[in-house]
């Protein structure tokens, strides 16, 4: 059902289009603080297109189950808003929340903020939230990268779907931790498209039972890391448990377009779970993947990457580095990665798979990898899958097979220390 028709069903829309859609209406405010109605419109506090903050946050506050926010035949100009527990806030197609020009001078101030909240659902299909990205990056403002565009942190049962994030001068969605509850817990973000954030499109910082399933991350760029989703947890009480990323597109970040970063991380971590299911990452200026950081002495558990395609990323189509063997396991099945590593698209600057130490206080070894049936495909005299700076450095635990099609040759570069390496690099017809 499309938002127009729900609001219809909820009588909040007149169904003669020639109509303007609902404005200021005290009786209508009245009944919904006195509890005899569930659902609101937010311009029943009465829209002002040049600040429309009081009314959008009135209706918040005024306790309804139901807030849908009209189209107004122009944009919901607002400075930052407050979310609340218990609550469904309902976008129409068509509707635009702009930050107002000028606000937002807090470091951390973000377009929509849920903190320790519960139950709490966002939906905006044909909807859009912007910010002014080039703004924050201006002299006018203080160097920051926390200013979002839905910012949650220790929340439970949370719903974001179908809206269209813009511009933030930090992540489009951040999922994170506060003193209360260290994790978001039963998330599920579906259908968005975070466009031209300054930092990540989407950041996950603690997480149990997310889900993030049919989005788009793409123009990630601003300030590190700029990936199109990056899980980077901050302390070692944090989690990573049940973490599903499926039939995401990763296009054209300035950064990886998937970051996995663990070092905060420790043995006493719970053991951590990450899926990447069915996911494209396509062109950008860095790596397609980047996993790293996951020490010796780091959480167990598995990240694995099933049935995903990384297509033209300048820097390399995998960079895993500073991975022990010792901690979690990272499985690549079925994999395919395609034209990566080389500059301009002509020659070779990485290689395709490429295994990295770059500090020993993290790893002092390197593995703990499989490759299930995963397929490169590639142009240059280089090898396949390789380790860099490796003179001395164990390979350790790396396990599965490698399908190749390149004219120039198919090889690896694991160095000379190997343990229980046994990856077999076949050629692919």
């Amino acid at each position: 059902m499309t938002n127009i028709a729900i609001a219809l069903v909820l009588g909040l829309l007149s169904t003669d289009p020639t109509q303007p859609p609902s404005v200021a209406n005290p009786d209508a405010v009245a009944e919904v603080r006195a509890g005899t109605r569930t659902t609101a419109n937010a311009a029943w506090w009465g829209f002002d297109s040049s600040d429309a903050t009081v009314a959008f946050q009135a209706a918040i506050d005024s306790g309804a189950k139901t807030v849908v926010v009209p189209y107004m035949g122009t944009d919901w100009i607002v400075t930052p808003i407050r979310l609340r527990t218990n609550l469904e806030l309902i976008f129409e197609p068509g509707v635009m929340v702009a930050a107002k020009q000028g606000a937002f001078k807090g470091k951390g101030d973000s377009l929509f903020t849920a903190t320790d909240l519960s139950d709490l659902s966002i939906m905006g299909y044909g909807a859009t939230l912007r910010m002014r990205k080039t703004d924050y990056q201006s002299t006018e403002y203080e160097k920051a990268e926390w200013r979002m565009t839905l910012d949650f942190a220790g929340c439970s049962n949370i719903r974001v779907s179908g809206l269209r994030l813009e511009g933030s001068g930090g992540d489009g969605i951040y999922i994170g931790a506060t003193a209360a509850q260290a994790f978001c817990k039963d998330v599920v973000i579906r259908d968005v498209v975070c466009h031209d954030h300054h930092r990540q499109g989407i950041s996950v910082i603690s997480a149990i039972n997310l889900l993030i399933e049919n989005c788009v991350m793409s123009n990630t760029g601003g300030t590190d890391p700029q990936a199109g989703i990056d899980f980077e947890p901050n302390s070692a009480n944090e989690r990573l448990e049940n973490c599903v990323v499926r039939n995401c597109r990763m296009l054209d970040n300035t950064g990886a377009g998937i970051l996995v970063y663990l070092k905060p991380l420790t043995h006493e971590t719970a053991p951590i779970s990450i899926l990447f299911d069915r996911c494209l990452v396509q062109g950008g200026k860095d790596v397609g993947i980047g996993v790293g950081a996951i020490r010796d002495d780091g959480p167990q558990g598995l990240i694995e990457f099933r049935n995903c395609v990384v297509e033209g990323s300048p820097g390399g189509g995998l960079y895993l580095y500073d991975k022990s063997p010792a901690s979690a396991r990272v499985r690549f099945m079925n994999c395919v990665w395609k034209g990566t590593g080389m500059d301009g698209g002509k020659s070779a600057k990485n290689p395709p798979l490429l295994l990295h130490r770059r500090r020993e206080s993290i790893a002092k070894r390197i593995g703990g990898v499989d490759f299930m049936d995963c397929y490169v495909i590639d142009e240059c005299k280089r090898p396949a899958l390789a380790l860099d700076r490796g003179k001395g450095v164990v390979m350790a635990d790396i396990q599965g097979t490698i399908h190749i099609r390149n004219p120039k040759g198919i090889k690896a570069k694991l160095g000379a220390h190997t343990e229980n390496a046994n990856v077999s690099i076949v050629p692919w017809p």
